[in-house]
């Protein structure tokens, strides 16, 4: 830093999933000269896994994130499955949407909730005592006690099929380790009732913070980028499909199978961080930066998979268009996301097949090969690609993680919003409504 120079630097950076830090540097003039935003990086994993029996890796692997475990250990799964040309029972498939489904339900509600709604129902400039979820749960105990119980419902069902709600065990190389038995399903049916009408009235209640936070959402931080999320003839989804990208102008430029990832990724390595920017390849950097995660994807789906989600997600488009570049709208595209999970459960739970016994491979031989797993996890595009030998032992290992796709339009978000808030002093006028917590 120069003598012209001003670094503010906030670290920790709180309420995200890991640790960060975000550095602001400004010219004596007051203008915004540069901004960085570091977190974790995970590439060691890659090296973890190498020397390692392959079905090793999906019991490693979720260790990666501690708020998203089950997509890293179904694309763990899908890698080595793909590597080795396996096909899982489809009874197998079903649990495994139904795991991720209820991973999507539960981690969107802890962002809506606990991560997100501190600041609208406390106010951004509130007392930082009450920007906390547990000020929520004080002061508006109906509140707090629905955020509880629907995060509770989705940890519950995760834990049910995966064995475990965090770093899930079941998931195996040619199906699933347990069937779901007839009794755990009759107890989530039952639940998802309730679920499904506490998320309702989450949609309500995130209607009413956009309604509130207009002016803010549609003007801060509002930044064109290129987009990546998973569809299936259109339709979003997060557990198999292809990949699309989106132009900032709305055009669907890219539409691809994950195995064929390496054409369209670019992996920028900045100064300043371990983790790197992946971008769109064919542009290049940074004009080829994408944004993935919950706006993301309903940006590149044509519409939801299931009913009521589909019409909160034309809600959304009638009030923003499409595409929406508007960064504060991924707190309205995560909502729509849990309606979609709580239908697509509702769902599964309903299929006879979910309890099916037939739900692994009798005999499953490794194999020399390279594969391919992706899914989406609730922050984004998840890719686990792995290569083996004979002996069905890891060899060598890419990762490209939700943080990885989302960095560069992290910092290219934040470099907006300073230029907004230290140049043009943008956050003075804004209209903002009375706090719900004083």
């Amino acid at each position: 830093m120069t003598d012209n120079e001003k670094t503010i630097r906030i670290e920790p950076v709180t309420r995200l999933e890991g640790h960060g830090e975000l550095t602001i540097k400004l010219t004596k003039a007051g203008k915004v000269k540069d901004v960085q935003f570091n977190v974790s990086s995970t590439r060691f994993f890659e090296k973890f896994l190498e020397g390692r029996f392959a079905e090793e890796a999906v019991r490693i692997a979720p260790r990666i994130c501690g708020i998203c475990p089950e997509p890293h250990h179904l694309a763990a799964t899908k890698a080595v499955e793909a590597a080795w040309d396996i096909t899982p029972p489809p009874a197998a498939l079903k649990l495994r949407r139904l795991l991720i489904n209820a991973k999507q339900f539960s981690s969107h509600a802890l962002h809506f909730f606990a991560l997100a709604a501190p600041d609208f129902l406390a106010g951004p400039f509130g007392d930082p005592a009450n920007r906390n979820v547990v000020a929520i749960i004080n002061a508006l105990p109906d509140i707090g006690k629905m955020a509880l119980e629907v995060m509770q419902f989705g940890q519950d069902l995760a834990a049910a099929v995966g064995g475990k709600a965090i770093h899930p065990v079941t998931s195996i190389p040619g199906g699933m380790l347990n069937p779901f038995s007839e009794e755990k399903r009759d107890k989530f049916l039952k639940r998802v009732v309730k679920a499904k009408e506490m998320t309702l009235d989450t949609l309500t209640l995130a209607k009413k913070v956009v309604q509130d936070y207009w002016d803010p959402i549609t003007k801060l931080a509002v930044v064109p980028t290129y987009y990546l999320g998973m569809h299936n003839k259109g339709d979003l989804e997060i557990y198999e499909g292809n990949l699309r990208v989106m132009d900032p102008e709305g055009k669907i430029v890219a539409d691809f199978n994950p195995k064929d990832y390496k054409k369209y990724y670019g992996e920028h390595v900045p100064a300043h961080s371990y983790a790197t920017h992946i971008y769109y390849k064919p542009m290049g950097y940074p004009e080829g930066i994408w944004r993935a995660n919950s706006l993301a994807r309903v940006n590149v789906a044509d519409k939801m998979a299931t009913p009521i989600a589909q019409e909160a997600l034309q809600e959304m488009r009638a009030a923003l268009g499409r595409p929406i570049h508007a960064t504060f709208a991924y707190h309205w595209a995560r909502v729509i996301e849990i309606v979609q999970a709580v239908e697509e459960i509702e769902i599964l739970l309903e299929d006879p097949q979910i309890v099916s016994t037939d739900v692994k491979l009798s005999d499953v031989e490794p194999k020399k090969g390279e594969g391919v797993g992706c899914v989406e996890a609730p922050r984004g595009t998840l890719i686990h690609n792995y290569w083996t030998d004979a002996k069905g032992i890891i060899t060598k290992v890419n990762m490209v993680v939700a943080t990885n796709n989302n960095m560069a339009g992290i910092e290219k978000s934040l470099m907006e919003a300073a230029r907004q808030v230290f140049e043009q002093k943008v956050h003075e006028s804004l209209v903002l409504p009375d706090p719900m917590i004083k």
